[in-house]
């Protein structure tokens, strides 16, 4: 037989060849009436038919067995082969059955020709793994290299795992979760192949000391909250068992009595109180209700995990709020003070607490008093309570006040000292002269402290004879010493009038004998205003003139450092004031002459009276030595009233 064209050539039979290949094994030549004819090789074979009739031929049956199956049940087997086998494409998310599995590997029948086969720690979330149970996958590949064919339940979570995430929150749906590791502030959580945050307090109702131990397990989880912006989602185990919880607290809470005492266990210690967990519902001991002493923590009284009898203080059903108390279980130490103890007795104790005003004293457990800074010293300074004790001291003290019903007491320091008041009239008696120290000023005077316990006021207008003083600060500063008389007593209100001008004489008395009426002095202006002007005169003893009174002799007026005469025309000892003029000077100066003229007309006496020579304010340097001219004078006017006699 001649070797076959690679072509056929359709144009020459083309129904016959639409759906036949031709090889040597497919045509039987004795069968066919299909005849080959010799021909070259590079020749087209040529089909010549043998029958011109070809369209009752079976070409679906060529080269295939009789079909035993009628039409009818051949469609039978098709739909049950077509029911049995799924059709499956790569990347698509199925559910399947889990038929076997090992320590290593998962097989998952999921209707296809061949199961598939998942690493067991995809599974590690749930390690109640059984066979028979549904578990999605994801179709990695329907045939590897060996022909298996490949799933993951990993990816097929990872793909649904935030629509079930979402709908469990809706819903409100328990789901299980794998604790990867321990993170700041919690711990993470694979849920569904997502990474979910649980925070520390939402492990369990109790404060959880240890997270470390929960670290691998696989326990059961509420969504609480999602963010869908960054994808975060949050799970509680605390929701699943509050619910019960919270039916729990309302059995007991409905039991509870005021002062029904019940044992608990300190659940968590904080620095206001502790939480004792009363058997579901939780009760709050505050710290002032755990001693009847005082404490700094109440780490000091109890210890976490320990059992302890409190007693029901009150509670509230709406809140689920108990107040618990511990030192209600044992007598008020009121109840055991000395029955002896009165108000004078002395007692001994230790500081405990500190404020501005005062001093809390613990003389014994629970039984305080309070020593008030005015009890601490019999200074009429007030100052802070820490300028005379610390808590942790050891003091004795005074009882001032007792009051077992309200359960007060107060106490004092200052008592086991003399009381500085109580000899003031011997120690200062008036008229005394002593040396104090500046404390504080006021717009009326100096406050000094002669000791601790005995101050004084010195007036303004006991500070200095000739100066005009307007604030204290202008003569002293606080913390100056500054020598004092005693002017005045007062023991029953604990207070003394001082005086520093009085320890010199009073020049007002010499200056009446110089500064008299119609006298003239030299004076400098030093200052002026709208009033008047200020004249310093000698002595320095200051005068005071009047505008009009001011205006020189060529009608204009004295300005200030100007040196000029003045002439008194009003002089107050009690009001130390001195009233000038300089206008009267040049004024009076003819009225003087003519006075004198008449004086010179009158007939000489028998006897002339001995001149005795004036002397001027200017001849005298200081009063000193005008209160010896003015002794002298006394005398020579004592022996001439001798001699006329």
């Amino acid at each position: 037989m001649a070797k076959r064209n690679p072509g056929l050539m359709a144009d020459e039979n083309e129904e016959a060849v639409k759906n036949l290949s031709l090889n040597e094994n497919d045509l039987d030549l004795e069968n066919d009436d299909v005849i080959v004819d010799e021909m070259e090789e590079d020749e087209p074979i040529k089909l010549e038919k043998k029958h011109d009739d070809l369209s009752n031929f079976n070409w679906n049956a060529t080269g295939k067995k009789d079909d035993t199956y009628s039409a009818e049940d051949r469609a039978k087997l098709e739909d049950l082969y077509s029911n049995t086998l799924s059709t499956i494409s790569e990347n698509e998310v199925l559910e399947g059955t889990v038929v076997a599995m090992n320590k290593r590997e998962v097989v998952v029948n999921i209707g296809y020709k061949s199961e598939g086969i998942i690493s067991l720690n995809e599974f590690r979330y749930n390690p109640d793994l059984k066979i028979g149970e549904r578990v999605e996958v994801l179709v990695e590949s329907e045939e590897d290299a060996s022909g298996q064919l490949l799933l993951s339940h990993k990816k097929a979570r990872s793909v649904k795992s935030w629509d079930r995430v979402n709908k469990a929150l809706e819903d409100a749906e328990i789901i299980k979760g794998f604790i990867k590791c321990r993170t700041k502030g919690g711990m993470i959580v694979d849920v569904f192949g997502i990474e979910a945050f649980l925070p520390g307090s939402q492990i369990d109702v109790k404060p959880i000391r240890d997270y470390d131990v929960f670290v691998g397990k696989t326990m059961e989880f509420r969504v609480v909250k999602i963010n869908q912006e960054f994808k975060n989602v949050v799970v509680s185990h605390k929701a699943l068992i509050e619910a019960e919880l919270e039916q729990q607290k309302k059995d007991i809470i409905s039991k509870l009595e005021k002062g029904q005492v019940l044992e608990g266990t300190v659940k968590n210690i904080t620095s206001y109180g502790v939480f004792i967990d009363l058997g579901g519902v939780d009760g709050l001991i505050h710290i002032t209700d755990l001693s009847w002493g005082r404490i700094s923590h109440p780490e000091e009284i109890v210890q976490l995990d320990s059992k302890i009898n409190v007693v029901i203080l009150d509670f509230d059903d709406e809140k689920k709020r108990i107040a618990l108390g511990l030192k209600q279980l044992t007598p008020h130490p009121w109840e055991s003070l000395d029955a002896n103890l009165k108000i004078g007795d002395k007692v001994t104790g230790k500081v405990v607490v500190m404020a501005d005003y005062g001093a809390f004293v613990e003389i014994a457990t629970g039984v305080e008093g309070l020593i008030h800074v005015s009890e601490m010293s019999w200074s009429q300074h007030l100052r802070s309570a820490q300028d005379f004790l610390k808590v942790g001291d050891d003091v004795e003290a005074t009882i001032l006040t007792l009051d077992r019903e309200e359960r007060k007491m107060s106490l004092g320091i200052k008592q086991l000292k003399t009381d500085p008041w109580a000899d003031i009239e011997s120690r200062y008696a008036v008229k005394s002269k002593h040396t104090a120290t500046v404390r504080n000023f006021t717009n009326f005077g100096v406050f000094v402290e002669l000791e601790e316990g005995i101050d004084g006021l010195i007036h303004i207008s006991d500070l200095s004879w000739t100066k005009k003083i307007k604030h204290p600060a202008e003569f002293c500063s606080i913390g100056d010493t500054i020598e004092i008389t005693v002017l005045e007593i007062d023991k029953e209100n604990r207070r003394l009038s001082l005086g520093h001008k009085q320890l010199e004489e009073n020049p007002w008395e010499v200056f009446e004998t110089i500064f008299t009426s119609e006298s003239v002095h030299e004076g400098t202006i030093i200052s002026v205003n709208d009033k008047g002007a200020t004249i310093a005169l000698p002595y320095g003893v200051e005068g005071f003139v009047t505008p009009k009174h001011l205006i020189k002799a060529d009608g204009t007026m004295g300005v200030v450092e100007e040196k000029l005469e003045f002439k008194v025309i009003d002089f107050s000892k009690e009001a130390k004031k001195i009233i000038l003029s300089h206008t009267r000077v040049y004024e009076d100066a003819p009225k003087a002459e003519v006075v004198e003229k008449k004086k010179t007309k009158k007939p000489a006496k028998a006897e002339a009276a001995p001149k005795v020579e004036k002397t001027t304010l200017g001849d005298v340097t200081g009063l000193a030595a005008l209160k010896d001219l003015m002794e002298i004078s006394e005398k020579d006017a004592k022996k001439k009233e001798k001699n006329n006699e």
